[in-house]
């Protein structure tokens, strides 16, 4: 690389999202900071059962689609410390060290030091599980450790991190997903460990600031998911953590939320740069028609930060705009980023009971999706689900039923560079494109014992060898198979059945402490092989994301 590069280079990463998000929250003035008692609840749903019955309700408006929650939009609806204390396990004891420890490991965080100007709190984080895989003959096993640190710096200032650090062997199907794309779904990236395990580290942290009554801001590292589904085809928790700056906006029935992005791709390593990254600047305006109707407008631009040249175009400040449908912006600019738009809706219907859907458009073109002759072009896919909370008025009780759909090449790109994706892994729906599924889930608790059954049938179209058929979003649509009458399923047709039962006990809320047993089954075939896992596990863990492994 010649010098004038090196330095052009070097000048441009100056203006990256980390620099211009600094500046941008100086230009708001950190002395305007109140109430900065607010942080967020796990996206791990499976323990948050009554705050989410809460949040579906017909009594209150609440932005549901825009995930994680703020605790202290939740405290504005409803008695959230009351929900909190609902799976206490109570007990008294004599002796102030017996009370004291019973508390610590039923009830409580394990370090939780408050002072006037700052509050720190310290928890463990692992997952010691270990399993059998009836089908391989095969142990698999995972051990991790981690920390959880969270608190305020006097009134303005909240933090959070955690750190993870893995060793595990996986069953057969998941060890063939890590070791084509050098990633743990939702994790990271591997390296080996001893004859066939895995090691891999994730961290996540975020500063969050309130600013004024109206305005809330956060910068970090980790995750974020916009729907009201167990998917989201616009974006999903399913990669794994990225760089982001989220600002947000809440008056009247309105929340509008800006958010800024750094994604990596790993798929190449260049001397001068390493992993290449791209940037999005994602919209997401959701409007409470009533307290039954939520509607939310959605979109996003993907841009590359360094060319197939090695020219380093960074954070592109015409994007820095914040406001919605960027698609004219991108398109006043001459510039060929990645765009794609929108929509969510969710209608609470009698107490608890919610219809939802969400409608993604990459690509669109009128005269071709009523032409009937199914353009590669029409890059579009819809969601339709509806979940209830104690239904037959059986308190506890959990359904879920929900429809993806998407047509093969969505969230792909001519320069896979800017596709919809984040360390080799889909930053919405988990199987890309090119396919349909249908997904059930049955949860139920008593106190702190839980059961859920998680049922899923999926078919997608599988790329034969050397062929581009439209799953895979991380090949280039120019190497596409055909330009028309391309259909959801084509390629090798692929069907995938999954089946999990497990049952968990609750050790401690706070952090989500469980001892966790289960059985899945697997099932996948085509007319080129046949996948079966049967496989039962024990696990004692902490529970604060979601993991996908169905698929």
């Amino acid at each position: 690389m010649s010098p004038d590069i090196y330095i052009h280079l070097k000048l441009n990463k100056i203006l990256s999202i980390k620099h211009i998000i600094f500046f941008f929250l100086m230009s708001l003035g950190f002395n305007s900071l109140i109430n900065a008692q607010n942080s967020y609840i796990l996206l791990n749903k499976t323990y948050n059962r009554n705050i989410y019955i809460e949040v579906y309700s017909s009594e209150i408006y609440f932005h549901t689609s825009i995930n994680p929650y703020q605790i202290s939009e939740l405290k504005k609806v409803m008695n959230y410390d009351s929900l909190k204390r609902i799976l206490i396990k109570k007990k008294t004891f004599k002796k102030k060290w017996k009370q004291k420890t019973w508390n610590k490991l039923f009830n409580d965080d394990v370090v939780n030091l408050h002072r006037k100007d700052f509050d720190i709190i310290i928890n463990p984080l692992m997952d010691f599980g270990i399993g059998y895989d009836f089908n391989d003959d095969k142990n698999a096993w995972i051990n991790t450790r981690g920390l959880e640190i969270k608190g305020r710096i006097g009134k303005n200032l909240l933090f959070y991190t955690n750190f993870y650090e893995n060793q595990a062997v996986f069953v057969n199907y998941l060890d063939k997903y890590i070791r084509k794309w050098r990633v743990v779904p939702g994790q990271g990236k591997v390296k080996g460990f001893v004859d066939n395990g895995f090691d891999y580290a994730a961290a996540t942290g975020y500063l969050a600031l309130n600013a004024g009554k109206y305005f809330f801001f956060q910068f970090g590292n980790g995750k974020n998911f916009l729907g009201d589904g167990y998917r989201s085809l616009l974006l999903s928790d399913n990669a794994f953590n990225n760089l982001f700056f989220k600002a947000t906006v809440n008056f009247w029935h309105i929340k509008y939320m800006v958010l800024y992005n750094q994604y990596i791709d790993i798929m190449e390593n260049r001397p001068e740069i390493g992993h290449p990254r791209k940037y999005s600047a994602i919209h997401y305006l959701s409007w409470t028609i009533s307290k039954r109707v939520n509607l939310s407008f959605f979109d996003a631009v993907i841009w590359q930060a360094t060319d197939s040249t090695g020219m380093y175009r960074g954070f592109d400040l015409q994007y820095l705009n914040p406001i919605i449908f960027m698609r004219p912006v991108e398109f006043s600019i001459g510039s060929p980023d990645n765009a794609l738009m929108g929509l969510n809706l969710s209608v609470i219907v009698g107490k608890h009971n919610v219809i939802y859907g969400q409608i993604i458009l990459d690509e669109f073109k009128l005269s071709e999706v009523t032409g009937g002759k199914k353009w590669w072009g029409n890059k579009q896919g819809f969601q339709l689900g509806f979940k209830t909370y104690d239904p037959f008025c059986v308190k506890n009780l959990y359904f879920q039923t929900e429809y993806n759909w998407v047509r093969p090449y969505t969230y792909s790109q001519r320069d896979p560079l800017k596709n919809y994706g984040h360390y080799n892994q889909p930053l919405a729906h988990p199987l890309g494109a090119n396919f349909w599924e249908w997904v059930n889930i049955f949860q139920y608790n008593y106190n702190r014992i839980f059961f859920k059954l998680h049922l899923q049938y999926a078919l997608y179209g599988e790329d034969p060898t050397g062929k581009n058929y439209g799953k895979d979003i991380f090949k280039s649509y120019e190497t596409r198979y055909s330009d028309y009458g391309n259909h959801v399923g084509q390629g090798i047709k692929t069907t995938v059945f999954y089946n999990n039962l497990n049952a968990s006990y609750l050790i401690n809320p706070t952090y989500n402490l469980n001892f966790n047993i289960g059985f899945t089954y697997r099932y996948l075939k085509n007319d080129l092989r046949k996948e079966k896992t049967s496989y039962i596990y024990f696990a004692l863990r902490t529970s604060l994301n979601n993991l996908y492994y169905n698929f």
